[in-house]
């Protein structure tokens, strides 16, 4: 199978839930949503003048708490995180890895915005 065939295969084994429009949204916070039984915590970053929205689980693997939305937002290298409100951590949004412990993470959703419409992929 090649490269491009990997990612079509990836792509139809998304499912996609629409979850918000943009003007749900607060620019530089985290909202949590509920999609397909998973708390999925939603941050709307503008990075560069660009907007993006990022999908996180919003289950803090230290704390055991369902807090990610909460937490602060920032950038690591460049690359935008959230840091967890109970312990800190922080987590990568792009990726769901913890910059404190390399065993642990949580899982980062596909997201897609379609007009004003927000997508999660699950």
């Amino acid at each position: 199978m090649t490269a491009a065939q990997n990612v079509i295969a990836l792509e139809q084994a998304v499912q996609w839930h629409l979850v918000c429009e943009t003007n749900d949204l607060v620019t530089n916070s985290g909202v949590c949503a509920l999609v397909d039984s998973q708390q999925v915590a939603l941050f709307c970053l503008k990075i560069k003048g660009e907007t993006q929205v990022f999908a996180i689980s919003n289950y803090d693997p230290i704390g055991k708490a369902n807090v990610l939305y909460r937490g602060l937002l920032g950038s690591i290298g460049g690359a935008p995180v959230v840091a967890s409100p109970l312990y800190k951590e922080h987590y990568f949004l792009e990726t769901g890895l913890c910059k404190e412990h390399d065993d642990v993470f949580v899982t980062a959703y596909p997201v897609k915005v379609e007009g004003e419409k927000v997508f999660v992929g699950i």
